[in-house]
């Protein structure tokens, strides 16, 4: 297996969390970068530095305005008297779309609020430098499975489940599984995307929601209780074309092993109906019983059972990095994943 990582994605070092009505240190920190590389390490697998591909692969996901958004929104806000460090919206749109009567607009107070869905999602100096790199990652992944290797892991930090097309939210600025899922589609593979993050993979499922050719799987806590609270509902199946090519698979708070490996073997047996021959993982660990987030409790000898069944299904699969946050064993579950890829 090949691993990739590049550097520059420690640039990227948000301060500021808004959770339940009170200012938080973020959780998504650069250190996050250190245990998962131990992680690597202890599998005698060393990362390799992605190349710049560019940006054709990430604008076939997100349009030209998000893109000059992000690159510049920072340098922007510093204009305005009073402004907070990094970028965080106060104002957000009832709805996105200019037919409903939701214009777009110019300031750059009106487009953080239209551009970025919560507060969990600051914007500060190197953000975009970070988030492109992290997105570099994952192309350089979905090439080497076009090349013909069996199996890559792409540290993407930050993350990008939760990054619709043009809307930036929980930690994620763009998407980088969806990028690399379209990358992999475009070239006519049949890519199936499995999200086992303990947080529903929203953007992921926004982008693909009215389309046929990728199947998109999450499993995840029960949204009525938790973030992203507005998506992920079982009965939200796609629509249009799209219509039966998304499926949710929810867990009761506090769920542990047999309850996650059970809804993983709806989900594996889903992916192989549907016909895949290549699989993008969305691999979360803070389904991890001791990770800060505490929503479901994970093991790490269950996360290993995880990578065995994910493995078993035998396509070439790209594994991109989404949440887990910092706890004394979040190195050993990344390993405990990757392992069975070995």
């Amino acid at each position: 297996m090949i691993t990739l990582y590049h550097p520059g994605q420690r640039a990227h070092n948000p301060q500021f969390f808004l959770s339940s009505g009170a200012a938080k240190p973020c959780p998504e920190q650069p250190s996050r970068i250190d245990a998962l590389l131990s992680g690597v390490h202890s599998l005698g697998l060393t990362a390799q530095t992605p190349d710049d591909h560019g940006l054709d692969a990430i604008a076939a996901i997100h349009p030209q305005r998000y893109l000059t958004f992000l690159q510049n929104i920072h340098q922007r806000w510093q204009h305005i008297e009073g402004a907070s460090a990094e970028v965080v919206p106060n104002i957000h749109p009832a709805n996105r779309s200019t037919h409903d009567g939701g214009g777009y607009p110019l300031s750059a107070v009106g487009q953080a609020g239209y551009h970025m869905t919560d507060t969990a999602c600051p914007i500060g100096p190197k953000t975009w430098e970070a988030a492109y790199l992290s997105a570099q990652t994952a192309i350089h992944g979905a090439e080497l499975l076009l090349q013909g290797h069996r199996s890559a892991y792409a540290l993407c930090r930050p993350p990008g489940h939760h990054c619709f097309a043009e809307v930036a939210g929980g930690f994620c600025y763009l998407n980088n599984t969806a990028i690399a899922a379209q990358q992999l589609t475009l070239s006519g593979r049949k890519v199936a995307v499995l999200d086992v993050d303990l947080h529903h993979g929203n953007g992921t499922q926004g982008i693909f929601y009215d389309r046929p050719d990728v199947l998109t799987v999450s499993l995840h806590a029960h949204p009525e209780r938790f973030y992203p609270f507005f998506w992920g509902y079982p009965e939200e199946r796609g629509t249009g074309n799209g219509e039966g090519a998304n499926l949710n698979l929810c867990l009761a708070r506090g769920s542990a092993d047999q309850a996650f490996l059970w809804a993983l073997h709806q989900a594996l047996t889903a992916i192989t109906v549907w016909g895949a021959d290549t699989l993008v993982l969305a691999l979360g660990l803070d389904a991890f019983g001791g990770d800060p987030f505490a929503g479901l409790a994970v093991t790490t000898p269950g996360f290993a059972q995880i990578g065995l069944e994910i493995a078993a299904l035998g396509l070439p699969t790209l594994i991109v990095q989404e949440g887990g946050y910092l706890c004394p064993e979040l190195g050993q579950n990344l390993a405990a994943v990757l392992q069975a890829f070995l």
